[in-house]
């Protein structure tokens, strides 16, 4: 595993973004992780998170694109955070775009989109912070290639949960892959999580230790991604 992805896993952990325990997910499913990319609150969390997702991003998808769509809400402090890392460790100017709920009828930026405009031409890769479903991506998609002849590298989530998606037993990133035909990753996957804190302490107490281990083990028989 590279280090940044071990080293992001423990931020996630630091930062109380991933948690353990029990979670009654939107699904329904009762989970024994839970990941909450909005406990993202101060200024050097955000530092790190953009620079953990600029890092995942140039490793799958290069830095030669021009716009990094964030779908609101979760998805802006996202894009931004991550625009600001790609300027200071890859020196490479990627505008920043998402989406208003609500398209804006007044002023000198009218429209559905906030932040940068997306052209002809333009190559986009969208960022978010966790796909279990593939819903976002609905709404996204079409607002993308409404705005021209763009092409959409691919999406990058911090978390691979790796369970089965809406239709399918495949996962929500082969999913998405299969329908709209760009990538999908994330900057860790539940694999590489369990693998970094199986019996790892930290902060005086083992993240993941053989109850709660099993306890994955028995979610992943279940909802597992085949």
């Amino acid at each position: 595993m590279e280090a940044y992805k071990q080293e992001f896993i423990e931020f996630m952990v630091d930062s109380n973004v991933l948690k353990f325990g029990e979670f009654t997910l939107k699904s329904g499913r009762k989970s024994p992780f839970f990941m909450n990319a909005g406990a993202y609150v101060t200024g050097t969390q955000l530092k790190k998170l953009g620079e953990y997702y600029a890092k995942a991003i140039a490793e799958h998808y290069g830095t030669d694109f021009d716009v990094l769509f964030g779908p609101a809400y979760k998805g802006i402090p996202l894009g931004v955070a991550t625009c600001i890392a790609f300027s200071d460790l890859y020196g490479k100017d990627i505008k920043y775009c998402s989406n208003r709920k609500e398209a804006k009828d007044h002023g000198g930026d009218v429209g559905i989109l906030l932040g940068s405009d997306i052209k002809d031409g333009d190559k986009v890769v969208i960022i978010e912070d966790v796909t279990t479903s593939g819903k976002s991506i609905e709404e996204t998609f079409p607002i993308i290639k409404a705005q021209g002849d763009v092409e959409i590298l691919g999406l990058m989530v911090s978390l691979n949960r790796m369970e089965k998606g809406r239709d399918s037993d495949e996962s929500a990133l082969a999913e998405i892959k299969k329908k709209y035909g760009f990538d999908a990753n994330a900057i860790v996957t539940m694999d590489d999580v369990v693998e970094c804190l199986y019996n790892k302490e930290m902060n005086g107490k083992v993240v993941i230790d053989d109850q709660l281990k099993g306890a994955i083990d028995s979610y992943y028989e279940q909802y597992g991604a085949k």
